[in-house]
């Protein structure tokens, strides 16, 4: 498992607030594990912090704007993607005003300050969010849409299109967050030359300096408005030549708008506060929809922990000896039998008592009739282990089989077996009562479980395992579903 990491000493950057024009520094320092990510605003009374978490954003007009307490910071999204991009799982981030510096309109001002500082390991191990169904987020009005899907790996997949001659439909992508720094770092951020002038007159980017950002020119403009913008940001030498990039800077990517669209997204996902394994897929994305789906993904990881945690409350009423009748049947032999494929001489429960969707408790009735008794110890008869196992894996596979709506389509095969131990004898006469509670929710037809047997109320043998389903033929031959030849 990869552990976590945290920068070795703090570091600081200078610059200017992109819309207040503030002059600010930004001081990177170690944190300790699990803290993820904060900001401080050591210029205001009592250093007030804020989380970077997607429940304290207020705004996502022109950046991502976080609030706690009544204390705020801007355009947070390029020193958070720096962050998740040099995989930094913990870190304080001290600030002296209300934005973070714009710098060159990319992260890679950040990471090199991070590269500068050094990073360590942590003892705790990094504790990821590992998708397991797809996520979706649409904005009809605005006409983007995100996706996430199951992947091993952080993914993440671009497309913007701005129905503009100049900016076109765009793709970028990352296959895995190492590929971040020398993809996507220093991809800036961009404006159409209309929207740069409406900010103006909005006294909105007071920091602005065409040397932090790329512009493009996607309609004629008038010589009053060129002599405008030459005083504005004292750069007598700029040029509007045609359509395309105002002369000031060249593409470090032709596709550099899309690939600082998915540094956004990289930065405003952190707001998650955890990294994910999942496959992103973003169309027309922006800081709203980002943050959005940030929030759809906390959801989801609520909702998972709070069926972790009742899956362990359940697995702890193993440890109780538990108490049942068996004269109140839930499913009998003929019900078993229409869900499990197994048949005499190896079908080896008989009823099952209760089912939920996390707990299963299933009967077994020894008998001396039984054919594995001749041969093993027939002058002392005791049921063989491994045959406790399976009994305990066919209640368990009811269970599993119970979450599809059509079991008969499925097999249940195990995979691993983990802490078997066998604590007294089961012999003929015995009644054995299996108890299996689910570790954790069953995710792509795998299910992991803790079980139990016990004889007159006393454990006998316990085990934890892991099957998984697998579809088979909807009309099993009769070779996979053997039949009783009586």
């Amino acid at each position: 498992m990869a552990k976590q990491r945290t920068i070795k000493a703090p570091v600081t950057v200078s610059g200017v607030g992109l819309h207040t024009g503030a002059k600010v520094s930004l001081t990177f320092k170690p944190a300790p594990e699990n803290y993820w990510y904060k900001f401080q605003r050591v210029d205001m009374p009592d250093k007030p912090i804020i989380d970077a978490d997607a429940d304290y954003v207020i705004s996502t007009d022109h950046g991502t704007t976080l609030e706690k307490n009544g204390a705020r910071v801007h355009t947070t999204e390029h020193v958070l993607a720096a962050l998740v991009g040099m995989e930094i799982d913990n870190c304080l981030i001290e600030v002296t005003g209300p934005e973070m510096p714009i710098m060159n309109g990319s992260s890679m001002p950040f990471i090199e300050a991070l590269e500068k500082a050094g990073i360590v390991e942590q003892n705790a191990e990094r504790i990821y969010f590992e998708l397991t169904s797809i996520l979706s987020y649409e904005d009809n009005v605005k006409h983007v849409e995100m996706l996430a899907v199951p992947q091993e790996e952080f993914r993440l997949t671009v497309m913007v299109d701005y129905n503009s001659e100049v900016l076109g439909t765009q793709h970028a992508h990352i296959y895995k967050v190492g590929e971040f720094k020398e993809e996507i770092a220093m991809c800036r951020t961009f404006v159409f030359l209309h929207e740069l002038e409406m900010l103006l007159k909005h006294n909105l980017i007071k920091g602005g300096d065409l040397d932090n950002a790329i512009v493009l020119v996607d309609k004629p403009v008038p010589d009053e408005d060129l002599a405008h913008l030459r005083k504005v940001f004292n750069k007598p030498d700029v040029e509007i030549k045609g359509r395309g990039v105002l002369n000031n800077t060249q593409l470090h990517y032709y596709n550099e708008p899309a690939r600082h669209k998915l540094l956004d997204i990289v930065g405003d996902l952190a707001l998650i506060g955890m990294p994910v394994k999942a496959h992103i897929l973003a169309a027309r994305p922006g800081h709203a929809g980002n943050v959005s789906f940030a929030k759809i993904f906390k959801e989801r990881i609520k909702k998972d922990n709070a069926e972790k945690e009742k899956a362990k409350a359940e697995a702890r009423r193993v440890t109780e000896i538990p108490k049942y009748d068996v004269n109140k049947v839930l499913l009998d032999i003929n019900d078993i039998m229409k869900l499990l494929p197994h048949r005499d001489p190896f079908l080896l429960i008989d009823k099952i008592l209760e089912l939920s969707p996390t707990h299963v408790v299933g009967v077994k009735n020894v008998s001396m009739n039984e054919d594995y008794f001749r041969g093993h110890f027939p002058g002392n008869p005791v049921m063989p282990g491994v045959l406790l196992v399976e009994a305990m894996a066919q209640v368990g596979g009811v269970l599993v089989l119970k979450t599809v709506p059509d079991p008969e389509n499925y097999l249940t095969y195990f995979l691993k077996i983990e802490n078997a131990k066998f604590k007294n004898k089961v012999v003929p006469g015995d009644t054995v009562i299996f108890v299996l509670h689910l570790l954790e929710p069953i995710r792509r037809g795998l299910c992991r479980m803790r079980g139990t047997a016990y004889v007159n109320e006393k454990a006998v043998m316990e085990a934890d395992m892991l099957a998984q389903i697998i579809k088979v033929k909807s009309t099993p031959s009769a070779s996979a579903v053997p039949v009783n030849p009586n």
